[in-house]
C-alpha cells in the first residue's frame, strides 16, 4: 500500500490501513487530535480497532478561515484507502461501506463537538447492508438514526422533530424504547422520519452517500465553534486556535442484536480510584445511546454474564491500555456479534481521592516511576482529600426518598433549580443549587458550574455530561427512575414526595441516596490515604 509523498494529502492520516503514508506532518495529538492519535497507538498495540481515515487540525482553522466546505480532494484519498482495506464501497448496492464521523481535538473535549454514525446508508445501499448482515432490524435502526442526527446536526432541525415521530408510533412521547421496535415498526419509523426530514428542512435527506459524508466533515469541523464547545473551553482555559481533526471509520453495529451493545467505561473507579472496572453498557445500542445522557446504562454484572468472553476480552484489552498509557483510562467500545471492537481511550477525570490513590497503586504496580507519581500527586493533602458523608441524628440512619446511579463522591445540599437559567440566578444570588434535568446532556455544562451538584432521571454513569460533572468536582447522582419531572408546574415528584423548585434536596454521591430537606454531614479525612502520600513524599530521589 505504498503511495508516493507528493500524492498525498498533507495532514491526512491513516489508522489500521496497512502501511502509513507520509502525511508531512508527524502524527501526533496535535496534529490528529488525542482521540485519533490514540486510535493510532492502540492499533499499533495489536487491540482490535476498526480502519479508519483522520483529516488532521489544520483543516479546522482553514474551513473556518475560509468559510467553505472542505475539499473532497483532502479527503478522497483516506476514502480510497479504507474502501480498500475493508473490501466495500461508500455507496455501492451489494457491499455498501457505512462510516462514522467523529471530532477530536488535541486536548480531550468530552462530548462538546459531533458525531454522526452510519454514513453512507440510503434507499439503494439499505437492500447491501441487509445482505451482509441479514437483519433487517439493524438496517431500518441504523438508518432511522442517521436521518435523525444527520437531520439535528447539519440540516439543524430540532430533535423533538424526530422524537415526536417515534411518539406518534410508539404511543407515548417519553417513555418508549425504540430498541423494543420490530423490523416493520422500524421501517415506519424511518419512513416518518424521512418525511419529517423533507417537511422541516425543506429538502429532502441525501440519497448520495458522498454528499453525505461531505456534509458530515462539515458539520464535525463547524462544531468546534459550536456555543457549547466555545463554553468549555473558556471555562478550562483551552485555545480555540488548536482546532479539532475529523476521524473517518468504518462503523461497527453495536445495534445488531442480543450478542451486541455499547458500553463506556473506566479500568478504574473514577470516584475512588479501585482497582476495577467501572463500565456501562446497553445491549442492542450504539455509543451515543450510552454517551447522549438519555439512556440509563448497566453496570458491567450483566455483559460479564451474558458474554463472559467479551468480558475477559476487555478485562485483557484494558489492562493493556494502562500499562501502555501508564495511567487510568476512560475508554469506549462497541460489541458485534460476541466480537469486542475498541473506538476511543484516554486519560480519565478523576476525583482527588481517586487522583492520590491511582498514582499510589501504579507506583506500587511499577507503571510509573516516583518522579511522575509526586508531579501527580502534587497539591493534594489532608484539605484536598476530606470527604463529606451523611449522618443520621443521635446515630439513627437516615431515610432515603429514593436512590440513583452515583457518578461521582461527595454530599452536595442545595435548591432545585430545573433549569440553567434559574441555577445561573439563584448561584448569583448566594444559594446553593441542585441542579435537576431529566436528561445528562452536554447543553447542561455551563450549568453545572452554578450548581452544587445534578439529579437526573435518565443517564449514564459515563455519560458525557457525568464526565464534565465528575470533572467539576460535583456531586452527580443519574438515573432516578423515581423521579418525574412537572416542568409546567415548576416541580418535580420523587416517589411520594412532591418537590416545588425551590425547595431544598441533599444528593449523597457516597451511596447514591436522595433526601429530602438538608441532612446532617460531617467531614472526615482518609487518613490511610494521607499516610501513603506522605510516605511517598518522605522518601529520596527525584
Amino acid at each position: 500500500m505504498k503511495r508516493d509523498a507528493p500524492t498525498w494529502p498533507q495532514d491526512l492520516f491513516l489508522i489500521g490501513c496497512g502501511a502509513e503514508p507520509d502525511a508531512g506532518t508527524p502524527a501526533d495529538a496535535r496534529s490528529m487530535g488525542v482521540k485519533a492519535h490514540n486510535l493510532l497507538r492502540m492499533a499499533r498495540l495489536g487491540l482490535r480497532v476498526p480502519p479508519a481515515f483522520v483529516i488532521g487540525t489544520r483543516y479546522c482553522a482553514t474551513a473556518a478561515a475560509a468559510r467553505t466546505a472542505l475539499a473532497e480532494s483532502v479527503w478522497r484519498p483516506g476514502l480510497q484507502a479504507l474502501q480498500q482495506t475493508c473490501g466495500q464501497r461508500l455507496g455501492d448496492a451489494r457491499q455498501p461501506l457505512l462510516l462514522s464521523v467523529r471530532s477530536g481535538a488535541p486536548v480531550s473535549m468530552p462530548g462538546m463537538m459531533e458525531t454522526l454514525l452510519n454514513i453512507g446508508l440510503c434507499d439503494l445501499t439499505a437492500p447491501g447492508l441487509l445482505r451482509q448482515t441479514g437483519d433487517p432490524r439493524l438496517v431500518w435502526d441504523a438508518y432511522r438514526r442517521l436521518v435523525a442526527t444527520h437531520g439535528e446536526v447539519v440540516a439543524g432541525l430540532p430533535a423533538e422533530v424526530f422524537e415526536h415521530e417515534l411518539a406518534g408510533l410508539a404511543g407515548t412521547r417519553d417513555e418508549h424504547d425504540e430498541r423494543e421496535l420490530d423490523f416493520a415498526e422500524l421501517r415506519e419509523l424511518t419512513r416518518r422520519c424521512l418525511a419529517a426530514y423533507r417537511r422541516e428542512a425543506g429538502r429532502p435527506f441525501p440519497q448520495d452517500p458522498h454528499e453525505q459524508l461531505a456534509s458530515a466533515i462539515d458539520a464535525v469541523l463547524a462544531s468546534w465553534h459550536a456555543p457549547k464547545a466555545a463554553d468549555y473551553r473558556r471555562q478550562h482555559g483551552i485555545d480555540a486556535g488548536i482546532g479539532t481533526a475529523v476521524t473517518v471509520q468504518a462503523m461497527v453495529f453495536g445495534n445488531a442484536g442480543g450478542a451486541s451493545g455499547a458500553g463506556v467505561g473506566f479500568t478504574r473507579d473514577p470516584s475512588t480510584g479501585e482497582r476495577r472496572l467501572w463500565v456501562d453498557f446497553l445491549f442492542n445500542a450504539q455509543g451515543e445511546d450510552v454517551v447522549s445522557g438519555r439512556r440509563s446504562a448497566h453496570g458491567h454484572d450483566e455483559l460479564a454474564q451474558v458474554l463472559p468472553a467479551v468480558w475477559r476480552d476487555l478485562q485483557e484489552a484494558t489492562d493493556r491500555l494502562e500499562a501502555a498509557f501508564g495511567d487510568m483510562q476512560d475508554f469506549e467500545f462497541t460489541v458485534q456479534d460476541a466480537t469486542l471492537y475498541l473506538l476511543q481511550t484516554r486519560n480519565g477525570k478523576r476525583m482527588p481521592q481517586a487522583a492520590a490513590r491511582i498514582a499510589l497503586d501504579l507506583l506500587d504496580e511499577g507503571r510509573i516511576d516516583l518522579a511522575e507519581a509526586r508531579r501527580r500527586t502534587a497539591g493534594l493533602g489532608a484539605g484536598q482529600l476530606a470527604c463529606t458523608r451523611v449522618v443520621g441524628a443521635d446515630g439513627q440512619a437516615l431515610q432515603p426518598i429514593a436512590r440513583a446511579a452515583s457518578a461521582s463522591t461527595g454530599v452536595a445540599i442545595g435548591e432545585i433549580a430545573l433549569d440553567g437559567e434559574r441555577a445561573a440566578q439563584r448561584h448569583a444570588a448566594g444559594a446553593d443549587v441542585i441542579l435537576v434535568r431529566r436528561d445528562a446532556e452536554t447543553s447542561d455544562s455551563a450549568a453545572l458550574g452554578a450548581a452544587r451538584g445534578l439529579l437526573t432521571q435518565r443517564g449514564a454513569r459515563t455519560s458525557h455530561a457525568a464526565v464534565v460533572a465528575r470533572q467539576l468536582g460535583k456531586v452527580c447522582l443519574v438515573g432516578c427512575d423515581a423521579l418525574v419531572l412537572e416542568e409546567d408546574g415548576r416541580g418535580l415528584r420523587i416517589g411520594d414526595h412532591r418537590f416545588a423548585e425551590g425547595e431544598v434536596l441533599t444528593l449523597d454521591g457516597n451511596t447514591g441516596a436522595i433526601y429530602a430537606g438538608a441532612a446532617r454531614t460531617e467531614t472526615e479525612v482518609p487518613a490511610d490515604l494521607v499516610a501513603r502520600l506522605q510516605a511517598l513524599r518522605d522518601l529520596p530521589g527525584a
